[in-house]
């Protein structure tokens, strides 16, 4: 069953190629949906696939990130199908 997850990373994570690796480290996953920074200095990751995939995903971002992640916060939702691929948005 497809999901969505809105994921923010705090921490000192913009500005050390956060989107970029998050990006790149979704291409061995299979998920769609986008990463972008936020005002307050947080990323936000908004990702659609299977639970399992996306739980792997995050682990995954959450290892490549390891130094710059102080906290990750997933609310869980309902996915909606609308993205194509997983891009960085500005």
């Amino acid at each position: 069953m497809t999901v969505r997850y809105d994921i923010i990373f705090a921490g000192r994570v913009q500005g050390v190629f956060f989107r970029a690796t998050t990006e790149r480290v979704a291409r061995d996953f299979a998920v769609t949906g986008y990463v972008c920074n936020l005002r307050n200095g947080s990323v936000r990751c908004v990702a659609e696939g299977d639970a399992a995939e996306l739980d792997r995903f995050v682990s995954a971002v959450e290892v490549a990130q390891a130094g710059n992640i102080d906290d990750t916060t997933i609310q869980r939702e309902v996915a909606t199908g609308e993205f194509a691929v997983f891009a960085i948005r500005h």
